[in-house]
């Protein structure tokens, strides 16, 4: 996502393991001038831990967007739909997950090369138009430094 695309604040932060890889990168997306994130954006490779949510509870980027809100309510997942997303000539299955937390939205998808994807959204709804803006992250990136 290139921070042009849209007004507002873009910050992001890798999630390190203790052999130097990076097991996520997540972007925190502030449309409202320093009034908190409006969405958290994860990416998480294959075998990174953040990954690995018990049921019902919530992704970890529904959980920092919680944090950084400072609302410490208890939210859990209470359903999930698979729905198809047309990208040009490129068909998306995307996870839309209904919280306990009504004004959250949640939506997850897998990149071809084994990347999750989580946008968490506070207080808005999360379009299709949306997956166009993002920007596939170099796979360099959660390679060793």
């Amino acid at each position: 996502m290139d921070p042009g695309d849209w007004p507002g604040n873009l910050g992001a932060g890798l999630l390190p393991a203790p052999d130097g890889t990076c097991q996520g990168v997540f972007l925190r997306y502030d449309l409202f001038g320093g009034r908190g994130p409006a969405m958290v954006i994860g990416n998480l490779p294959e075998g990174s831990p953040a990954r690995e949510v018990p049921e019902g509870q919530v992704p970890f980027e529904v959980a920092q967007l919680l944090i950084a809100l400072e609302n410490d309510e208890e939210v859990t997942v209470v359903g999930a739909e698979d729905v198809p997303v047309m990208q040009g000539d490129n068909l998306l299955i995307v996870r839309r997950l209904k919280l306990s937390e009504s004004r959250i939205s949640c939506v997850q998808f897998d990149r071809s090369d084994n990347v999750l994807v989580t946008i968490a959204a506070w207080d808005r709804p999360i379009t299709d138009d949306l997956y166009a803006l993002l920007k596939p992250l170099p796979a360099e990136l959660f390679q060793q430094g």
